[in-house]
């Protein structure tokens, strides 16, 4: 049906023409991005279009740059075929962080939705708000099938049984005083309490919890999380892979995630 590129540029501005590079190597029908700063949106814009993506949809654009230095990452949409952008949530505490879309994948409507969570040591709980209200938009029913692409700083870590853990949670699995009950159950909403409503986890579904899939690393190496996510509901995913390498070269501090999805039987 279509493959779904998402990837966290790192906010860079004078890498697109790299990181654009980068992506045109992994053929897709929409490229969903992170991080994208309202002063790179045009070289993006020109770039995209240039590797066969003329529709973009942004959050910030080099004509609208919020003041506050971390109101500064937007997210953005670009696809080879027409996208239609719908209405912003307005519960959303840093709107810039979400865009969603009406895109085609083989002829067929699909909704998509790119989120950018904030980290949790931000102050007044905005990463809880965002997860909140996303998983708000998200669960009740919809009538057409909808995709969730993008950083959800979440989660912690991911047992081989399938259990997760959130950041709110120490390693030995007691809540944090500071961050507590609210911010956990926030953190596993839209990993797993979207299951409820219908949802599947694309890399989990197809490569199941043996596989690791950290798509931000520490700089020695030898710890990261798996942040960086594409959950599905009425598609049904048939690969699902992270590009390690992107992230491996320099080119941003998280690995892009692709998924080739196919309409539910």
């Amino acid at each position: 049906m279509g493959t779904v590129v998402s990837w966290n540029v790192a906010g860079r501005v004078r890498s697109v023409a790299e990181q654009a590079a980068a992506v045109g190597t992994l053929p897709a029908d929409v490229v969903a991005l992170q991080e994208v700063r309202a002063s790179a949106f045009s070289a993006w814009r020109d770039a995209l279009a240039a590797l066969g993506y003329p529709y973009v949809a942004a959050t910030l654009s080099d004509a609208a740059a919020p003041a506050q230095p971390e109101r500064r990452l937007g997210v953005l949409a670009a696809g080879r075929a027409p996208i239609e952008p719908l209405p912003p949530l307005a519960t959303l505490p840093w709107p810039e962080r979400h865009l969603a879309v009406r895109i085609t994948l083989d002829d067929a409507p699909v909704e998509l939705h790119v989120l950018h969570a904030p980290i949790s040591q931000k102050a007044d709980a905005v990463k809880v708000r965002t997860l909140e209200a996303m998983f708000a938009e998200l669960a009740p029913p919809s009538a057409l099938p909808r995709i969730l692409v993008g950083d959800l700083n979440t989660p912690q870590y991911e047992s081989r049984e399938g259990e997760v853990r959130t950041f709110a949670r120490t390693r030995a699995g007691k809540i944090r005083r500071d961050y507590g009950e609210r911010h956990d159950a926030a953190e596993l909403a839209l990993i797993v309490g979207l299951r409820a409503h219908g949802y599947v986890d694309a890399f989990r579904a197809v490569n199941g919890y043996m596989a690791r899939g950290r798509s931000w690393v520490y700089g020695h190496g030898k710890m990261g999380y798996r942040l960086d996510h594409v959950i599905v509901r009425e598609l049904e995913p048939s690969a699902c892979a992270y590009v390690h390498a992107w992230r491996e070269q320099g080119l941003s501090d998280h690995s892009g995630i692709w998924a080739r999805l196919e309409a539910s039987a």
